[in-house]
């Protein structure tokens, strides 16, 4: 028995068409599973469903708002329609307002907690019938470093991010009895779009980061496969309520 075998499992990644959702669809692609990627952009998620049925497995693209329950019933229905089931979540999707907390608004920091933290609620939600009924289940939810550590201008994204935390916690108790396996990933300073920002923002971010890390690179995008193949397989049967970093050592570090 192959541990890692994702052979006819189907999984979806919100946040999927770029960056740390992308390297994870990759890494579960490679394992055999077939993957709905959600995002918001069309053009840039069917993009990234050509790249996963490169590798040999079965992919759809789905434009959802993953803030709206509604939209994201109608979501998991047509991925079981399409696809034949539903058993592994990655909640992935996201975003930041960098601003410090004095100079952001109301509704920035609901917009905030709303698509990186309620955003997970409702997926996890809606997908949980559908892995009670095939009697097991994998959620992976993206905590982020921030979850650890903060700075001026992430309040509401490590607020997001700390909630995560405690939600996959909460998941994880709620769940066990239905064989869901509920885990927290903590990628630290990986190469995407947002950091490629952050890094413009912030000039002294990159040898920061660098000083900081003792593996002495940033992470790259395929960094994050492995811990998704990892808490989406059966190698992980008896692991939940975790936070696991993945992020070459800067939470270690001082």
């Amino acid at each position: 028995m192959d541990l890692f075998d994702l052979s006819g499992k189907v999984a979806v990644v919100t946040g999927g068409n770029g960056g740390i959702g992308l390297g994870m669809a990759r890494g579960l692609a490679r394992a055999g599973a077939a993957i709905a990627i959600v995002g918001r952009n069309l053009q840039k998620t069917k993009q990234a469903v050509a790249e996963i049925e490169a590798l040999g497995t079965q992919a759809q693209a789905i434009t959802t708002d993953v803030t709206d329950s509604s939209a994201v019933d109608a979501m998991v229905a047509e991925v079981v329609a399409t696809l034949g089931g539903l058993h592994i979540l990655v909640n992935n999707a996201g975003i930041n307002i960098r601003k410090r907390p004095e100079e952001l608004s109301e509704s920035e920091w609901h917009e905030v907690l709303d698509t990186n933290l309620t955003s997970a609620f409702l997926c996890s939600k809606a997908c949980y019938p559908e892995m009670k009924k095939a009697g097991s289940g994998k959620i992976l939810n993206n905590g982020s470093m921030t979850s650890l550590f903060a700075s001026p201008w992430t309040s509401a994204y490590a607020s997001s991010k700390g909630g995560m935390v405690q939600f996959t916690k909460g998941l994880a108790t709620a769940w066990a009895p239905d064989n869901i396996q509920v885990n927290c990933f903590l990628p630290g300073w990986i190469n995407t779009d947002l950091t490629i920002r952050a890094r413009e923002q912030l000039p002294e971010l990159h040898q920061h980061v660098l000083n900081r890390t003792p593996a002495d690179r940033w992470g790259e995008i395929d960094d994050m496969s492995g811990i998704a193949v990892f808490l989406a397989s059966s190698a992980s049967d008896f692991i939940t309520g975790t936070a696991i970093p993945v992020d070459g050592g800067f939470s270690a570090s001082i």
